[in-house]
This record gives C-alpha cells, structure tokens and sequence, in this order.
C-alpha cells in the first residue's frame, strides 16, 4: 500500500523546529544514483517546509534531474536551482546545478552513465564539505558496481571519505536506542577473520569510544564488544580467535581506562536485549552487526562515518531499484540521516566548546 507523505510527517518531533533560524546548519546532499530511490526520499523529506526551520540544504545535482522525478512522483514541492552556494535560499531545496544536459534516467535500472552522475555528486559535496561550503554531507545511496571507474577506484562511500578527510573511519550505524560499529565492513566473508587483529579492535574502540563523547554527548560510554566465532569459540573448539586476540585485547583496553566488555557470543546477544545495557556495541563483521540492526530499527536507522574530520550520514537502505518511480519509498531514513547530522554537528561544536573552557567543563561533571 502506497504510503503518502503526509503520513509520514506526523512522526516528526516538533521540538526539532524550535530553532534560531539565523544558525541554520548547511546540509550538503549527494543525490546518489537516479535511478534509484535517493532523490524521492530527497525530496519527500523537504516536502515538509518545517525542514528548512532546521537547515538550510543543498542537493548535488541538477534542477532538470529533480525536476523529472518530482514530476513523474507528482510531489509538491519548489526547487530552487543555483550555481553557488552562496545563492542558497533558507527556505527553499537548493538545488546546485552540476549538469545542463539532460540525464539519461531508466528508473529501476542500474547503469554505469547514471554511475558516473552519482560519483560526480558525491565528490563535489565533498569538495564543499572539504572547503567549508557546507557544514555536513548526507548521502543518497549509489550502487557499489555502476560507480566504478579508473578515476574512482572505491567500493564505496566510506572509503573516499578516509582518503579525502582526515580522521580514522567507523562505519557506526546508529539511532536513538542502539548503536553498533563494525572492525570490519565491507569485506569478504572468508577474509574477515585475517582482518581481526587487537590494532584493529583498538582503533575501532578508541575511535567508538571518542565519537560517544563528541558526537552524542555520553561522558563514560559502556561499550560492548561481540565474539568472532559462534559462542565465541567455545574455548577453542570453534576457533581460537575470541580466546587469542579479542579477549585479551578487551582486557588490555580495560586496563587503558576504557569501560570495554565482551567478548560476548552474538547469536544471543541482541535476542536476550543484552545491547540495552550499554551506550554501543562492536560487532567483528558487517552482518554480524547489521542484521540485528536493521531487524530492530529499519527504516529509522542511520549509517554514520565516525571518527572523521567532517560530518557523513546517509539511510540505513540502498538504491531500491525494485520500486524506483513508484511513489513508494519511504523517507523516514534519509530524513534521519538529516536529524542525525545536524544533532552531531551541534555536539561536537558543543564538546569543541567545552574543552576550550575546561572550568565550565569540571562543574558540568
């Protein structure tokens, strides 16, 4: 059943819009792959003007591209198309022209000519994010195989971030209640336990540990940390990677000061609702972390790059090519993604404050 917007919008905190419009925050938009879903949830999340009370965004793309699906979605909604960010209207989606031709969209087909708009998006937002023309990015999603080429060479979003920003990437993906990381993400399943070293689990953990802190404002962030292999190897029977490297590395970070625990087997880790107990959880492996995640909380989810210079979110689904130009995608992640990166954007400028007033600092302790 077709869902419309307006159901949607009743969902929307109203507190969200309580803001200072004179401190709107720029949101940076890659459009992702056009024949895909990303420019409908784009445009059904600012079909709501109370979006613009919160920021002011700019879509990489071009007003003839917007203009297309808008109409084929029969939305309502005013883009305003300029060639500069500077001429970004408050309440209007800016749209910034990258394009004049017109783009060769087969809605629900994946091609490497729609491949190379949405790579051509991407790292012009990023560029802006890199110059401070915009304050976060949010990304549509693309597809993973049209975008390759000889000038971009990455599997995906994350991977041009950690060579363009500085920083150390965690693919964290997060929502009010439960946040997991990963030590490894988007890498083959026979390659993963090769992949699992105490360096790599430190990082993760220092770089989880120091997002809970700036990003979403949690002091003393309990992290937990799931096993490698089922039932954590059930004392080496099953593999001697929990005993060998995850324990004692989770033993050493004890030691360090960070309020680390695990390893614990995931297989009843989240059904037992054991996750509640802590503020993250660190997961060995992509599907170790994103089944439990997206079966809890699809559709409000958010993939966060943590650890970074600047500031990427994007929805917890991909390019949905199954009902692209239908009217059916569901907005309710990407317009999280938005909440996400301004509320983080906001924290960290706060933490950022904190430090440079360290008493204001001690009597908030």
């Amino acid at each position: 059943m077709r869902t419309s917007h307006f159901e949607h919008t009743k969902f929307i905190p109203k507190s969200r819009f309580m803001k200072n419009k004179k401190n709107k925050i720029k949101v940076g938009i890659s459009v992702g792959d056009l024949n895909g879903i990303g420019a409908e949830v784009i445009l059904k999340t600012f079909q709501n003007n109370m979006m613009f009370d919160l920021c002011t965004p700019i879509v990489y793309a071009s007003t003839k591209a917007l203009s297309y699906q808008k109409k084929i979605l029969n939305l309502k909604i005013d883009l305003h198309g300029i060639v500069n960010v500077n001429n970004a209207f408050p309440n209007r989606l800016n749209v910034l022209n990258l394009w004049k031709e017109p783009v060769p969209m087969s809605l629900g087909k994946p091609t490497k000519e729609i491949g190379k708009y949405a790579v051509d998006s991407f790292v012009k937002a990023v560029e802006a994010l890199k110059k401070g023309e915009i304050d976060v990015l949010v990304t549509a999603p693309f597809n993973k195989e049209t975008i390759q080429s000889e000038e971009f060479d990455f599997p995906g979003h994350t991977d041009y971030l950690a060579q363009q920003l500085e920083g150390k990437p965690l693919m964290f993906m997060i929502t009010d209640d439960l946040k997991v990381g990963l030590v490894t993400d988007h890498v083959p399943l026979k390659y993963v336990a090769s992949q699992i070293t105490p360096e790599k689990i430190s990082d993760k953990v220092e770089i989880m540990h120091q997002s809970l802190k700036q990003d979403f404002g949690i002091e003393k962030p309990l992290i937990a940390v799931l096993g490698l292999n089922p039932h954590c190897g059930d004392g080496g029977i099953i593999g001697k990677e929990d005993d060998e490297i995850i324990r004692p590395t989770v033993a050493q970070l004890k030691e360090e000061g960070y309020m680390v625990f695990g390893p614990y087997a995931s297989d009843s880790f989240f059904g037992s609702d054991a996750y509640k107990k802590f503020d993250a959880v660190l997961a060995m492996y992509h599907d170790q972390g994103l089944i439990p995640f997206k079966t809890l909380s699809f559709g409000k989810g958010v993939n966060y790059t943590a650890g970074l210079s600047k500031i990427r979110t994007s929805p917890d689904h991909g390019t949905a090519y199954e009902i692209a130009g239908k009217g059916l995608a569901n907005p309710d992640s990407f317009r999280e993604a938005v909440y996400k990166a301004i509320d983080i954007y906001k924290k960290r400028k706060e933490y950022t404050e904190l430090l440079e007033n360290p008493l204001e600092l001690e009597t908030k302790d």
